[in-house]
């Protein structure tokens, strides 16, 4: 790993742990030199993936302003739990526990999913707190016929920990959708939305290993709060002749 790459780590994981709070600014190019023994253009180089990586802003004539960074990066490809999210960013958050209850599958997920109206599902609803406010919501409906029982404790925890350590399943893939739209009743009375009118909404079915369907997922998130990230690299052009 070059020398730059351990200098972003480093500031990266002091701005995570709030030694540099958001609005302020970090120490000059040439105090950060001093301090990791390298060139100024080293920092540099340092300071652009910190910029790149949303964890900075520079200023004209001030410098690098460290951002608000108390949002999950929400990878668009990857199917990870909130629990495993929560650990792998640091980030202190309570759960609350609003419904878990076996019920009929919903008419609108059952046309999503292309599944029977009869479906039973268990309906798990939870509201996550970060500093005191609730910014997401997770809707999670799970086939009965592949997860008999969902303890409320497990649910409390993380529903993926329990399906693949308790249960012993494998988890595969997942198809998702995102999608910016009004808030609903249901999130006005259990997030705190402020004034925001709409939020953003991640909608996923989700498959065990051998492609059996069990999961629908649906996560609504607060505007401010979450950004969603993906690395992408861009392939050659393609030679059609």
């Amino acid at each position: 790993m070059s020398r730059f790459q351990d200098i972003f780590l480093d500031i990266e994981s002091d701005i995570l742990n709030q030694q540099y709070k958001a609005g302020e600014l970090l120490p000059s190019e040439n105090q950060l030199s001093k301090k990791y023994n390298v060139s100024r253009e080293t920092i540099r180089k340092a300071l652009g993936l910190l910029l790149e990586s949303g964890y900075i802003s520079k200023k004209q004539g001030k410098g690098s302003i460290v951002l608000d960074v108390k949002r999950f990066n929400f990878p668009i490809s990857g199917l990870t739990s909130y629990k495993e999210l929560q650990d792998s960013q640091n980030i202190s958050s309570e759960t609350i526990l609003v419904k878990n209850e076996i019920i009929t599958i919903p008419e609108h997920i059952a046309d999503f999913l292309k599944v029977s109206t009869d479906t039973e599902v268990h309906c798990i609803i939870r509201a996550r707190k970060v500093d005191g406010e609730v910014v997401i919501l997770d809707k999670d409906y799970l086939f009965t016929s592949v997860i008999p029982d969902v303890p409320d404790s497990e649910a409390r925890h993380s529903l993926y920990h329990y399906i693949e350590n308790k249960l012993n399943l494998i988890i595969g893939f997942a198809r998702k959708e995102f999608i910016v739209e009004p808030a609903t009743q249901e999130d006005r009375e259990l997030m705190t939305l402020h004034n925001d009118t709409h939020v953003v909404v991640t909608r996923s079915e989700v498959h065990l290993e051998d492609a059996t369907l069990f999961q629908y997922t649906e996560s609504r998130h607060r505007l401010d709060k979450f950004r969603f990230v993906e690395f992408a690299r861009r392939r050659g052009p393609v030679n059609y002749t």
